[in-house]
């Protein structure tokens, strides 16, 4: 008997478990192959999009670069945040490079948010699937053991045959929890080594928007 077979032939205790465990495999494998799709691309465009802003005159030039080579939208909310002012409240109290530690902080938190999306997910299916499978296989072998005491005489045959189906489910929990502890921790290596480099623009875009402030540098300073 397979996995459908079994779920046809269940009660509703038995069809609940397995269908919550295709959710979990459907959600989790959709979260693993955009975030793969999505990360890479991110990888890419932080490096290309790093070189394109040093490499530019002034920040409206970069800016402008970033069109292009930004498709993720990771470095243009930091730069973008470093022209805001908030004059007259306790945003825009203090020195310059106060206030662009902390819009920095908030945009940079932003972007890690986009980054980390579905990895709640992952972790989730990763730490409950096997527990959903396993509590299949013990309403499955709590049946099973029901079916054989009425039915009188038990013999090995009739034993195992019920006991090796239930078991299904908890082979189902696994091959639906093992993909997603792997891809939560390969993607978690990625998103790691994204906001680093983010974290490293970050510094060097504070300390050159002051210093630019405080020389008056035309055409980089926050308007």
């Amino acid at each position: 008997m397979n996995f459908w077979e079994l779920l046809e032939q269940g009660d509703a205790v038995t069809r609940v478990v397995a269908l919550t465990l295709l959710l979990m495999s459907v959600g989790s494998w959709v979260v693993i192959l955009w975030k793969g799709w999505l990360l890479q691309r991110s990888r890419a465009d932080v490096a290309r999009s790093t070189a394109a802003f040093w490499q530019s005159a002034t920040v409206d030039e970069a800016l402008l670069k970033l069109d292009r080579f930004d498709r993720q939208e990771l470095l243009r909310p930091l730069i973008v945040a470093t022209r805001t002012q908030a004059s007259g409240t306790l945003a825009g109290a203090g020195d310059r490079s106060q206030q662009l530690t902390r819009v920095l902080r908030d945009a940079l938190h932003g972007v890690l948010r986009k980054l980390q999306f579905g990895q709640v997910l992952l972790a989730t299916v990763g730490s409950t699937a096997p527990f959903v499978g396993l509590l299949g296989t013990v309403w499955g072998i709590y049946h099973a053991l029901i079916s054989i005491s009425s039915a009188g005489q038990v013999t090995i045959d009739k034993i195992a045959g019920p006991v090796g189906e239930a078991l299904i489910m908890t082979a189902a929990g696994l091959a639906v929890a093992i993909p997603a502890v792997l891809a939560y921790n390969v993607l978690g290596r990625y998103i790691g080594s994204i906001e680093a480099d983010l974290e490293g623009f970050a510094r060097d875009l504070r300390e050159l928007m002051a210093h630019s402030t405080a020389q008056g540098a035309p055409g980089v300073a926050a308007p």
